[in-house]
């Protein structure tokens, strides 16, 4: 304390025994003055007026501590220490202009990542009660100080939760796009496998081993969101995503390919009969040729005998 003021007033038996006052940053009450029969109820009653201290920064301080010591000097008990908060006013304004610029990059951040739709209401309501907290404490008088200091902490405290919801929801988004790939390709491993002729394709076995892998990383990236590492997950999933993806193509390729040769899911096979059927196709096309060239051979012969 600055320009302390003491006086101090010993009590015996519920009698006040004279008024002392002192000035100084420490005051000393000998043992003699208290030293009275153990049946007597001794008492002091101290009063301590001064003014806080100025603080660079805000700051518990110790305002008054208390020492019992015997006539060599050592501590008889544990000291009694009073400590509170002594404000620096220029830690306010300084405080709520912090917040406001943490207020405003977050602002930022939300409507980012809202145009990447992701979904950021948990975010949003954490924005306005953070922006709620600081201008209350915008709107304390000076005496406030210390309502003013827990409202700006409290909000700074609100704008870090809504970043890590903001992070989370970035996560979650990047798993559900993985999920994509993996639930389109799905349907043609279903439809593949219901088909006896493309059922036991090696390129089927190839695109299910790899939607396998993109489920694994889809797992690691929930497991990762569970224990707080969104940036893990993210990365987690869009391995996933590329694992899913490489997966659908591969599917789609091979549907395409079963589409424009339906004998190409028999192999070797397949081939063979393909080519058989060509050439079945051929001998017809040549069979019909010769008879429509006889027809017409026939038609100009008669015409000759009749003419």
């Amino acid at each position: 304390m600055d320009k302390p003021a003491w006086s101090y007033v010993v009590n015996v038996n519920g009698v006040a025994n004279g008024l002392t006052e002192s000035s100084g940053k420490t005051i000393t009450i000998n043992g003699f003055l208290l030293t009275y029969k153990s049946s007597d109820d001794v008492s002091v009653a101290v009063t301590l007026e001064g003014t806080a201290p100025t603080v660079t920064q805000t700051a518990k301080q110790t305002l008054i501590q208390i020492n019992e010591v015997d006539s060599n000097g050592n501590l008889g008990s544990t000291p009694y220490t009073l400590s509170s908060l002594v404000v620096n006013t220029n830690d306010i304004t300084t405080g709520i202009a912090n917040a406001n610029s943490q207020l405003s990059q977050f602002r930022t951040e939300i409507d980012e990542k809202a145009a990447l739709d992701i979904d950021t209401s948990a975010a949003e309501a954490k924005y306005n009660d953070a922006q709620t907290q600081i201008t209350t404490a915008q709107g304390l008088p000076s005496t406030s100080y210390t309502d003013a200091l827990n409202d700006i902490n409290t909000a700074i405290s609100t704008i870090s939760d809504g970043e890590t919801l903001i992070d989370k929801a970035w996560a979650e988004k990047e798993i559900s796009d993985a999920q994509g790939p993996v639930n389109n390709v799905d349907v043609l491993i279903t439809n593949f496998q219901a088909n006896s002729s493309t059922s036991s394709d090696a390129r089927l076995s190839t695109i299910i081993t790899e939607r396998e892998i993109a489920v694994s990383y889809i797992s690691a990236a929930n497991d990762a969101v569970t224990s707080g590492n969104f940036a893990q997950a993210r990365a987690k999933a869009e391995q996933a995503f590329t694992e899913g993806n490489q997966s659908y193509n591969d599917a789609l390729t091979f549907k395409a390919a079963v589409e424009a040769n339906p004998f190409a899911a028999l192999g070797s096979l397949g081939s063979i009969f393909s080519s058989s059927v060509l050439l079945i196709i051929v001998g017809v096309i040549a069979v019909v040729l010769i008879i429509v060239g006889v027809i017409i051979y026939r038609k100009r012969s008669h015409w000759d005998e009749l003419g």
